[in-house]
């Protein structure tokens, strides 16, 4: 690589201000057209394109040089690992509203507690295919809803409003792998660098040593860019993947690169096949996505939730004393796995998202 595809991963790399002083230099005066009569992203100049597929290359020539935890090269051929997935979830106990007995959400509050006979909601064991092999994401007591876990290599997204936890549940996927000894790759449109490591490191993940340790990569990437150069991405990515030995992959947000086409059938088009490259690279990937403004069931555009394997929904819920709003996440789908279809209490607390599988919301 040339000196000017280093200085793009330098700038890449840069903090909150270097990188919003750049994103200024750069933005765009004008929208253009496709070539084949879809609309683009922005200024559409044969010298914006040539240099976000510079920027790509970069990014490129930053994964395959990773080196791996024992200091190889992440393409050497050398496990970078040395650990499996699905490490023991942790039992966690209490909420707010918690009683003596360690049961979140006490009588006289918004969320019940389920009772006791019966246990857990049951599933039909015929269905579970063992033979595929199957990951946690991570999150207590929202791995206890999926029997068995997730198949390996899905293409998941998690859809939200604003303030409902997307980047943390993105985080989290990610820490437990690494947790595992795995690789990962986080891949932001919306914060910078600096900024995702920052909110790991406020939750005791310690995203900052699995980057030295050359187990993560952490990457910024302008919407804009990142739109002009999809075609380079998509070609790309499954090599980039396997030399890097990344095992799990967040995208956050993928609505930021829904936005940058206008029209819909371009948009289609665009989100579907980068969805299909990330399924040739072999990787178990998590997008993030904003949810509807009319419905917090619907991705902002609705595309996404029809080309993925499994599907999150965290949303705000009002009970109807109007007291506080909580938040719930629901499994909206899962291919290939059983899984509860209820509606469960979560909390966003200073170690991360808990789930509260066995209170209910009335």
């Amino acid at each position: 690589m040339g000196d000017d595809d280093d200085d793009w991963f330098e700038r890449a790399l840069r903090d909150d201000d270097a990188d919003d002083s750049e994103a200024a230099d750069d933005a765009p005066d004008a929208e253009s057209s496709d070539a084949d009569g879809g609309d683009s992203v922005t200024d559409g100049t044969d010298a914006r394109d040539a240099d976000a597929d510079a920027d790509w290359d970069d990014f490129a020539s930053a994964l395959e040089n990773a080196p791996g935890p024992n200091g190889a090269e992440s393409g050497s051929g050398s496990d970078p690992f040395g650990g499996e997935f699905g490490g023991p979830v942790r039992d966690r106990s209490g909420g707010f509203g918690a009683d003596d007995g360690g049961a979140p959400f006490g009588a006289g509050g918004d969320f019940d507690v389920a009772p006791p006979q019966g246990g857990p909601e049951e599933f039909d064991e015929e269905n579970f295919e063992s033979e595929i092999d199957r990951l946690d994401i991570g999150i207590d007591g929202l791995d206890e809803m999926i029997l068995g876990g997730v198949p390996v290599r899905s293409l998941m997204v998690a859809i939200g409003s604003a303030g409902t936890g997307k980047t943390t549940f993105g985080l989290q996927f990610l820490n437990h792998a690494l947790e595992a000894g795995e690789s990962a790759a986080f891949i932001t449109l919306e914060e910078s660098r600096e900024r995702i490591l920052d909110t790991a490191e406020e939750k005791g993940w310690p995203f900052r040593r699995y980057e030295s340790d050359g187990r993560l990569a952490v990457v910024d990437l302008d919407p804009v860019e990142m739109a002009n150069s999809l075609e380079s991405i998509q070609s790309d990515l499954p090599r980039l993947v396997e030399e890097f030995g990344a095992d799990r992959l967040v995208l956050d947000s993928v609505s930021l690169l829904e936005m940058m086409y206008d029209r819909p059938s371009t948009r289609r088009t665009r989100v579907f096949n980068f969805a299909r490259s990330l399924k040739e690279a072999g990787v178990t990937t998590m997008l993030t996505s904003e949810a509807s403004d009319d419905n917090p069931y619907v991705s902002r555009h609705g595309i996404v939730e029809y080309l993925a394997d499994a599907v999150f929904v965290l949303q705000y819920v009002r009970p109807n004393d109007f007291r506080e709003t909580r938040l719930a996440i629901e499994i909206q789908k899962i291919r290939d796995a059983n899984h509860s279809r209820e509606t469960k209490p979560y909390e966003l607390t200073n170690e991360g998202i808990s789930v509260y599988g066995r209170a209910n919301i009335f």
